[in-house]
């Protein structure tokens, strides 16, 4: 493939939250102009919020987005959560071994620190690493999640760069749902769950807990740099426990409250030795929300929320480490509709914290923002316009902004057209961690514009996208942390999913070139770990008396652990195998076998993945 393409003062920020919910106040009793939005019912696609930051349906939306609802993250038993977006949504993955080991998730060929996290919509992930740490999520807690492919740092800010990932954990209900399950499979993987949700009235309420043991397998092979290797098993035990609770105080007001700990012990290789090299893990995410909805359709948001990642590293009987990363925001939104559509109104500030055994210079930062965005539809237009203004007490000023347009030209035919800036500040780590970082580092900037073609035909639907994205300044580690002036990254992504009679089937074809693009020795070496080619596909059928079947299959080209392109990792294929059977009204059990040939591969060098294993779920829900 080749190119083809297309500082406000402190006072006025601390106000600002003031101003906007007295605004919101004296807006939302005044008239609005019809909503062209509410033409189109809501039950013909499911309501997404990642895109806009508002509910919306997803026909009605100019961006990519994909859908994973609780009944395929059931189905990936003995994955991690990295594999099922994998499969599930067509993202790129590294991992360093199984369950519990660091694993690296890339949206349309842009880094992993370029993914932003969100769950229940607070921000998760580590400062120091500037990444978010997908290995400590338990599938068991997560109602569904929403993947925003393209960059949305104009609505998210820094992070944003690649992508959105927002993780919504299990939902409350009226009434009163219990459910449990519980699980056997290959490498002593054995785990329990169980959880209730119910309420009445003004009042709803979620809880549940879960917890997950595996004796695992080697996550090393002698490949591994720096003779990392020890043949040993290396295992992941995780408790969690996760609830949420909504309350309306009265007509137009909703408090709600939620929050998700994990706590693992997962073992890694460190070189050889007797002593069990582990690291306790613990994620704690927190949210607090108040919600005035007013009578002509406007709503105003405040949320409270306070993610950490605490991390304690044992390498030996006397030599330990710890690194805890926290961070604190406060977020303001108003939505408001007018005759061209939502406007949405926000300020958000971020705190974040480091508290290291290592010496960092500066261990604290803040974020001050300011967003505006306007989505609308009319017929068969859709249109997104955001901006955002950030302000880091590091780096000073970053404004990024983003356009999108979409035209249903004929009955089933779509075309949309996308084009977005982005900035990513950098990591405490890439900054001051002793005898790598540079403290002289500066946020990567970055352009996108990508163009889409859709045909929705009866219960399928086609979707062609072309993706293009420029970042300046890309920071790179090898051999020490430095902006490189040009990364190109260009790719096309082809989705083709619909269902026919008892079938239904996803097929996701990635054609990627992210390449770096600055003359030198690595002018035009492609980017670590990210294959020119991934193909997913699962087909899925429903059989008589109770039964369903489904395969999922994934192939990926080679890739190169290395920014020189030296060290080449192999394509490989992998087929995995479901079936699940319908006891009786409240009973059912699950069966999967993956990577049924058995195929050894890579997505890291040296670190092993899983072979063929397999895994049985029995879980119980009563059906009222």
């Amino acid at each position: 493939m080749k190119n083809s393409f297309l500082r406000a003062p402190v006072a006025a920020r601390a106000a600002l939250p003031a101003a906007l919910f007295g605004l919101a106040g004296v807006w939302a009793a005044a008239p609005a102009a019809a909503n062209p939005e509410a033409a189109t019912p809501a039950a013909l696609s499911p309501v997404v919020v990642t895109a806009t930051r508002t509910p919306v349906p997803s026909d009605q939306l100019a961006a990519q987005v994909v859908v994973i609802e609780r009944e395929t993250i059931e189905q990936a038993q003995g994955q991690t959560l990295a594999a099922l977006l994998q499969q599930a949504a067509g993202v790129q993955i590294s991992s360093n071994g199984g369950l519990g080991k660091a694993s690296t998730v890339f949206l349309r060929g842009t880094e992993g620190r370029h993914v932003l996290l969100l769950i229940d919509g607070v921000r998760y992930g580590s400062a120091t690493l500037g990444a978010p740490n997908w290995d400590n999520l338990p599938l068991a807690a997560i109602e569904r999640i929403e993947v925003l492919k393209g960059p949305a740092a104009a609505l998210y800010g820094s992070d944003a760069v690649g992508g959105v990932v927002q993780i919504f954990t299990r939902r409350v209900q009226e009434g009163f749902h219990p459910h449990a399950g519980v699980a056997l499979g290959a490498h002593g993987h054995r785990a329990a769950n169980a959880g209730v949700a119910g309420g009445q009235g003004r009042l709803q309420y979620q809880f549940g807990v879960t917890t997950l043991r595996e004796d695992g397998f080697s996550a090393t092979n002698p490949a591994v740099p720096w003779s990392l290797h020890h043949p040993d098993a290396d295992g992941f035990a995780q408790d969690a426990l996760n609830a949420s609770l909504r309350f309306e105080p009265a007509t137009g007001w909703l408090l709600s409250v939620h929050g998700l700990v994990a706590s693992a012990d997962n073992q890694f290789d460190s070189g050889p030795g007797a002593f069990e090299v582990r690291g306790l893990t613990t994620t704690r995410v927190f949210g607090l929300g108040l919600e005035r909805t007013w009578a002509v359709g406007a709503r105003t948001h405040l949320r409270l929320s306070r993610a950490d990642d605490l991390t304690r590293n044992f390498m030996s009987a006397t030599r330990t480490s710890h690194i805890d990363t926290r961070r604190q925001q406060w977020a303001l939104q108003h939505d408001q509709p007018t005759g061209l559509g939502t406007l949405t109104l926000g300020a958000e500030h971020t705190r974040e914290q480091v508290n290291s055994s290592t010496a960092f210079t500066v261990r604290e930062r803040r974020i001050e923002g300011v967003f505006v965005g306007l989505q609308g539809s009319a017929g068969p237009h859709a249109w997104q316009a955001s901006a955002r203004r950030d302000d880091n007490s590091q780096f000073g000023v970053a404004s990024t902004g983003s356009l999108a347009y979409a035209f249903e030209f004929a009955p089933g035919w779509r075309v949309r057209a996308a084009h977005g800036t982005s900035f990513k500040a950098p990591s405490f780590n890439q900054l001051y961690w002793p005898g790598w970082g540079n403290p002289t580092t500066q946020p990567e900037r970055g352009r996108s514009s990508e163009v889409g073609l859709s045909y929705a035909f009866g219960s399928q639907s086609l979707q062609l996208t072309r993706f293009e994205q420029r970042i300046r300044g890309f920071i790179t580690a090898a051999p020490t942390v430095t902006n490189v002036p040009r990364v190109q990254i260009d790719g096309w992504n082809l989705v083709w999913q619909g269902s026919a009679d008892d079938w239904r089937w996803r097929t996701d074809l990635e054609l990627l070139e992210a390449r770096n693009r600055t003359p030198g020795a690595n002018f035009e070496r492609q980017l670590p770990r990210r294959a020119e080619q991934q193909l997913t596909l699962s087909l899925e059928r429903a059989w008589g008396d109770g039964w369903w079947f489904g395969a999922h299959a994934l192939l990926a080209g080679e890739r190169f652990d290395d920014t020189a392109n030296t060290q080449r990792l192999p394509g490989y294929g992998r087929l995995d195998l479901s079936a699940e059977h319908q006891l009786s009204s409240d009973w059912r059990l699950q069966l999967r076998l993956n990577n049924v040939g058995n195929k050894r591969y890579e997505t890291a060098l040296g670190y092993n993945q899983p072979g063929r294993a397999l895994f049985a779920n029995l879980t119980w829900q009563p059906q009222r």
